[in-house]
């Protein structure tokens, strides 16, 4: 299990969420590339689409890929299941080094599923912090808890945080804006310390916008997590697709965090052994 509060570096989460279009060698070669580029974790979404799809949408037409279907059908079309997730869980214990991975999970039903693979932590995201009974089973499950915080209001995220304490250990709070792509007139990046100050957790940074500078601006206002939806493709078909990082995204945002990690070095005033030198000539 991961140990938010030990954390080094910037961990970073390449979600590929249902951006792999139910096509596991799509996930496949997204694993390959977060492997090869240095990014910690992929990620992917759990949900039981019975429990999940309101009825008044279940019904509805949609046009897909796939042919004509409803929606609860495309739905179930594009999700992972078990055969999936135990090539996945196979598949990252390859990597060297390992490569973690997990879920959002949806609905209780998800919640089950995923506490049957050794996964380092579970996410609640931000659609689902306002259900404090999924918050109060995850938390029980003695899985360190993730959650994102896009729409929500001050006391929902008091709520949520709350719940978490109450019935498990301190989550890791994920500042997000849940608009895909996310305007950066509306990014809020200052929120990043305030949130650190007000819970005494870890707290990261889940970017939906195109480009890789809030999320490396988000480190040095404190994020230790960055999480970013990553594609092969933005013209793939799939709601989360544009507001994805491709490869270069995810290698270009990879490179900028390490470049700031070596900047920010740490709060404590030294006298460089360059500057030693540069010392004895200007100083008497």
């Amino acid at each position: 299990m991961l140990n938010f509060s030990e954390l080094k570096d910037t961990y970073l989460i390449a979600e590929i969420g249902i951006n792999h279009n139910g096509d596991i060698n799509i996930a496949r070669r997204l694993i390959d590339a977060a492997a090869a580029i240095g990014w910690n974790c992929v990620k992917f979404q759990k949900r039981n689409p019975d429990v999940c799809v309101p009825e008044e949408q279940k019904s509805i037409p949609r046009s897909t890929p796939w042919g004509d279907m409803t929606y609860l059908d495309y739905k179930k079309r594009i999700e992972f299941e078990k055969k999936e997730y135990d090539y996945i869980s196979n598949y990252c214990s390859t990597k060297i080094p390992r490569l973690d991975w997990s879920a959002s999970v949806w609905d209780l039903d998800s919640l089950d599923f995923m506490l049957s693979y050794n996964i380092p932590f579970i996410k609640i995201p931000s659609a689902m912090i306002t259900d404090l009974e999924l918050l109060k089973k995850t938390a029980m499950s003695e899985r360190p808890v993730m959650i994102s915080t896009g729409m929500s209001t001050l006391k929902e995220i008091d709520d949520a945080v709350n719940t978490i304490l109450k019935y498990g250990e301190k989550p890791c709070i994920l500042h997000s804006n849940s608009c895909y792509p996310a305007p950066i007139e509306d990014l809020n990046l200052s929120l990043i310390p305030f949130l650190k100050d007000r819970y005494e957790c870890v707290v990261g940074y889940s970017g939906h916008e195109y480009t890789v500078e809030p999320s490396a601006v988000a480190v040095t206002m404190g994020a230790q997590v960055i999480e970013r939806h990553v594609t092969l493709d933005h013209n793939m078909w799939g709601t989360d697709q544009r507001a994805s990082l491709t490869i270069t995204g995810m290698d270009r945002l990879y490179n900028r965090i390490k470049d700031i990690s070596v900047m920010l070095g740490k709060p404590e005033k030294i006298v460089t052994p360059g500057e030693k030198e540069i010392r004895k000539k200007l100083r008497k």
